[in-house]
């Protein structure tokens, strides 16, 4: 029992983190690649998908809510030696997740539309956007229970199992793409539908391997109580940390619905180029993600065995390491802009919105880096408020209005709105390290003593 324990308190930074490198690269590549094969049917295919995907990760940060509960108690339980707490924990994400996902199913299902009709779509945009709303969202479920797996697995540190399995899921979707836009093997073309009837396909392939390896690696299995019968204490404890630290990703992807509406009043082509950029924009931080979520993993364990010294250098020597990446990443995509662009489209007009929204993610990068390493290293720590309470201030106070007066009443466009959210991630990126350097944790241990006495 020791061996163990000490082996999840020593893992290093880089055997977590190579691995979720990959996995993360890999999910993104999913986006990316259906954006590419859906730009060669429809330019009104990919700014109606994009629209609907920000709709669907909406209801996967609510999912979020047992994930990231679940992942940083696991790891504080390991850490702290308390293994068999830790399984029961487990158990208990999955059976909440369950019952989340079959809800959140039946309300994308049936209104659908309802949420569509925010963001002002019309014609075949919102076409688009509603055929592939209604069918992937059948898939909801099965997508909270195999994120509550999958966060199982990384917290035992077992990351290279769930690349290996982003890899097979990625040929999948892939695949299915291809045969759904290019009818291969003398298909039909199904569009939007043989596209969203794939993703659904991968994601019930993920879920039956994930099944298998959380069986044969952790030895847990899963029985018809651990869904029906919860435990509110375990329930409790995961909603204390999960529900703030989701409100901070809610109230962002809340917050971009109102932009994306913003976008979709300067036109069809900015709103197309505004999906074709924030797939771009991911490569630049997706080694910040990666890395974001292997120093949680450590953090939380860390806190676990109460080595508070480890705990501060670890988050700073991440940040440094994460703003020099994304910022050398962003500068590369910006000098190339126009090629980069090209891959996804060849209308002219898309291109020229684009072109100077590339240069802005060089200034928002290293301040989105500095936000998301902290803010995740403050939430494994148990300072779960304050990212929620800097962030809804900063997204909606800075991020939308700033959008707004940039993009609207200045006529700066899309340009302009991506100027306000670096504004945002820079001032809640500031707040961040200003907190993380006043060791909340220090002053938790302080208080605790003081009671004890």
């Amino acid at each position: 029992m020791k061996n163990e324990t000490n082996k999840y308190q020593d893992q290093s930074l880089f055997s977590i983190t190579w691995p979720l490198f990959i996995e993360i690269s890999l999910h993104m590549s999913v986006g990316i690649i259906a954006t590419l094969i859906l730009s060669g049917y429809s330019d009104k295919a990919v700014a109606g998908v994009g629209v609907a995907n920000q709709i669907v990760n909406i209801f996967i940060l609510i999912f979020n809510v047992t994930v990231i509960g679940a992942m940083i108690l696991i790891g504080q339980k390991l850490g702290g030696n308390q293994l068999d707490r830790a399984r029961q924990l487990a158990r208990s994400a999955v059976g909440i997740n369950f019952w989340i996902g079959l809800t959140m199913t039946a309300v994308v299902v049936l209104f659908g539309g309802v949420f569509l009709k925010f963001y002002g779509l019309s014609g075949e945009i919102y076409d688009f956007a509603l055929t592939f709303l209604t069918i992937t969202g059948f898939s909801l479920i099965l997508e909270a229970i195999s994120l509550a797996l999958s966060a199982i697995l990384r917290s035992y540190g077992h990351t290279k199992e769930a690349m290996y399995m982003t890899v097979i899921m990625n040929v999948i979707s892939a695949t299915g793409y291809f045969i759904a836009i290019k009818g291969l093997f003398g298909l039909p073309v199904t569009g939007v539908v043989g596209v969203s009837y794939s993703i659904i396909v991968a994601r019930v392939f993920l879920i039956l391997a994930l099944l298998y390896f959380v069986y044969k690696i952790l030895h847990l299995k899963f029985s018809i109580k651990d869904f029906v019968s919860l435990k509110k204490s375990d329930m409790k404890e995961i909603f204390h940390i999960g529900l703030p630290s989701a409100g901070e990703n809610l109230s962002y992807q809340l917050s971009q619905i109102v932009i994306t509406s913003f976008v979709a009043m300067i036109g069809d082509e900015a709103l197309a180029a505004r999906v074709y950029i924030l797939n771009i924009s991911m490569l630049c931080f997706l080694f910040t993600m990666a890395i974001a979520q292997g120093t949680q993993l450590l953090i939380a364990r860390y806190i676990g065995a109460k080595d508070y010294d480890r705990t501060l250098k670890r988050g700073i020597k991440t940040l440094k390491i994460s703003m020099a990446v994304s910022l050398a990443v962003s500068l590369a995509i910006a000098l190339t802009g126009e090629p980069v662009l090209a891959v996804f489209t060849s209308e002219p007009s898309i291109i020229a919105i684009g072109l100077p929204v590339l240069w802005a993610i060089v200034f928002i990068e290293p301040g989105r880096a500095m936000n998301i390493v902290l803010m995740g290293s403050l939430k494994s720590v148990g300072d779960v408020r304050f990212p929620v309470i800097i962030g809804v201030i900063c997204m909606w106070g800075v991020a939308v209005v700033f959008s707004y007066l940039f993009g609207i009443v200045f006529g700066l466009g899309l340009l302009g709105i991506w100027i306000a959210q670096g504004l945002d991630e820079w001032i809640r990126g500031t707040f961040a390290l200003r907190r993380w350097l006043s060791k909340p944790w220090m002053k938790k241990k302080v208080e605790k003593q003081a009671i004890a006495s």
